[in-house]
């Protein structure tokens, strides 16, 4: 299997599990009005809420002609996404970019569809929140950057690698 197949397919499985969830936190939970929330664990609730921005909530989208630049900004940074993916050759960079490519996706959809993106995993510990709220899209693409930035910062491939010396000695 090539590798751009496995990129793709991480994709696809981050947008679909990303989709799934959300169907499942805003309609059978029932948690589709703004802060709803159902405590899962004590560190963990779903917490339904409307993310009209980027990351970290910057750059709002205060009407339709915002949204839609957020829509074609996103759809943008997802086609380099795809385009480095499909020409990219070392396999965990192709996966890293699926998994951006994929939650790319999905909070495009969301925003395309409903106007908003749809966010629900709320980490906290007590009322210390490290996180906003969060979706399995907005997960995806962190961990893929972070794989990136890893990879890019500390692993070098064996091609890129100095060789190794040996010592002789002479006798």
């Amino acid at each position: 299997m090539k590798n751009w197949h496995i990129g793709l397919l991480v994709a696809a499985g981050v947008f679909l599990i990303d989709q799934a969830a959300k169907y499942y936190v805003t309609g059978p939970l029932g948690l589709n009005v703004q802060d709803a929330s159902l405590t899962v664990l004590p560190i963990f609730d779903l917490r339904f809420v409307k993310n009209v921005g980027v990351s970290l909530g910057l750059l709002p989208a205060s009407g339709a002609a915002m949204r839609w630049l957020l829509v074609l900004l996103t759809a943008g940074i997802a086609a380099g996404v795809l385009w480095w993916m499909l020409r990219e050759k070392k396999r965990p960079d192709v996966i890293a970019l699926g998994l951006v490519l994929g939650g790319a996706l999905g909070n495009i959809l969301d925003r395309t569809r409903l106007g908003y993106v749809v966010d629900f995993a709320d980490l906290h510990f007590g009322n210390w929140r490290p996180f906003l709220v969060f979706n399995v899209a907005d997960a995806a693409i962190t961990i893929g950057v972070l794989i990136l930035l890893i990879r890019a910062l500390f692993v070098r491939d064996k091609a890129g690698q100095a060789p190794a010396v040996e010592n002789e000695v002479n006798a």
